[in-house]
């Protein structure tokens, strides 16, 4: 017998002005929270630049990634999520938490991406639904619709059998791991940067 799904569940925030709160989110198909424990350990990395940071996350879900920066106090994030029961959850998260300076856009990723911003973001979340090939997408329409400020810091996290990404010779890749079926990676757009190297040892987590 198989057993019914539940229909909602929650995600913590980690740090910061909302530490530890707890907010609903809905039990969606593709909708897959990245772990406290890889979060965290993003959020290690990144620490020193979250801070004043103009935030994009390309494939919201649950939030948590875009949350945890505003609760570290990021300045700004532009949310984009296709399903609309997670879309108008996030709404009402924001709500709970009495944060204004997040939009969130109820829409495909892909086309949103293919048009330019009125300003480029700092940090960079794209953390896309598993097997539908979208995160190699994402980065080429980034990288050709100028999304990024200079220095910005693109996070990707993909299924762990993409062992190597197609990015542009201007991402720099910072930080790569492992953990259970899952890859990450911390990159770096530099527009001075006309080489990149994609290669490298993966570390493990324990």
């Amino acid at each position: 017998m198989v057993k019914k799904r539940p229909s909602s569940g929650q995600v913590r925030i980690i740090s910061g002005q909302w530490r530890s709160r707890k907010l609903p989110i809905h039990d969606l198909e593709g909708l897959r929270p990245t772990t406290d424990r890889v979060r965290e350990t993003l959020f290690n990395w990144i620490a020193n630049d979250v801070r004043g940071s103009r935030v994009l996350d390309c494939f919201a879900g649950s939030g948590a990634l875009s949350l945890e920066s505003l609760s570290r106090y990021a300045s700004y994030a532009k949310i984009f999520e296709l399903q609309a029961q997670a879309a108008k959850q996030l709404v009402a998260n924001l709500a709970t938490l009495k944060c204004e300076n997040a939009d969130v856009i109820k829409g495909d990723s892909l086309a949103l991406l293919a048009n330019k911003p009125t300003e480029g973001f700092d940090l960079v979340f794209i953390d896309p639904p598993f097997r539908k090939s979208l995160a190699e997408k994402s980065i080429a329409l980034i990288d050709q619709h100028q999304w990024l400020k200079d220095n910005a810091l693109i996070y990707v996290e993909t299924e762990s059998e993409i062992s190597l990404l197609n990015v542009p010779a201007s991402w720099e890749m910072l930080k790569e791991k492992k953990a259970g079926q899952v890859i990450y990676r911390l990159y770096q757009y530099s527009a001075d940067t006309e080489a990149n190297d994609t290669s490298g040892d993966i570390e493990e987590e324990q």
